[in-house]
């Protein structure tokens, strides 16, 4: 196998994000060939160097890739530990895959319910996380109130919150699936952005729930509920650039199962 760079390597094993594996470097948790590693641009042979990442050797079980998809509750804070004892995302993975280095891809509230996906893959995590792939977020929202036509409007153009001006959304009234009231799908994934999206015009969101991620699809799965992704879903959202719905300009009211 070829030399590669430290943070390369850390990411494509799965143990985490590139951010999050930059951080265990300067935070002095990875250790190369028992020396603890101060440059993450450190060239390194992983058929030949021994690499620890927390006490625990990288590319052993890590080689396989894991991809699970929860359906996220209320309450639950999207991260992989929490200092205040508060329950994580983690805390849903299945016995049989506990033994991963898994972590969450993107971002999703504490308040907020829906899809979130859970891997040790680092190249599908950048490809749904960086911008420039444009991979869709969709959101069931329970809005108080009807927005005003100029206010969608304005949300299909962009707003400016206090981080920037948002990327358009797209948006449409929803019916048959109380309390929800509008479908919203943005290709961002700023912090709390549809509730602040709807908030700077001056409605108040009650319940928002992720439906979609690029081309996976939250169906049927129930609350606290974890599924594998089957090999066709991985290999549709590692091809797509941004979903399909995206490409031809129609937020969907119906979704197919997957």
């Amino acid at each position: 196998m070829a030399k590669t760079t430290l943070l390369r390597f850390l990411t494509q094993s799965g143990s985490g994000s590139r951010r999050a594996m930059a951080d265990a470097i300067r935070e002095r948790r990875v250790i190369v060939n028992d020396r603890i590693a101060e440059d993450f641009r450190q060239e390194i042979d992983p058929a030949r160097d021994t690499v620890l990442l927390d006490g625990h050797r990288v590319g052993s079980l890590q080689a396989r890739k894991v991809y699970l998809m929860l359906n996220k509750p209320a309450g639950v804070i999207t991260t992989t530990r929490d200092e205040r004892g508060r329950r994580t995302v983690l805390d849903f993975v299945p016995p049989e895959y506990r033994g991963f280095r898994l972590f969450p891809v993107g971002r999703l509230d504490k308040d907020s319910t829906g899809l979130i996906l859970l891997t040790n893959d680092g190249d599908l995590t950048l490809r749904l996380t960086h911008p420039r792939f444009e991979h869709e977020k969709e959101y069931l929202a329970a809005v108080e109130g009807m927005l005003d036509p100029k206010d969608r409007r304005k949300l299909e153009s962009g707003v400016e919150l206090a981080d920037g001006l948002t990327s358009p959304a797209r948006i449409r009234p929803v019916r048959g699936v109380p309390p929800f009231n509008y479908r919203i799908a943005i290709h961002e994934g700023r912090n709390r952005q549809v509730r602040r999206m709807f908030e700077f015009l001056g409605y108040r969101v009650l319940a928002l729930r992720r439906v979609r991620v690029g081309t996976l699809e939250l169906g049927d799965l129930k609350e606290g509920e974890v599924r594998s992704l089957s090999p066709i879903e991985v290999k549709s959202l590692l091809a797509s650039r941004s979903s399909p719905e995206r490409r031809s300009n129609r937020c969907p009211i119906e979704h197919r199962r997957v």
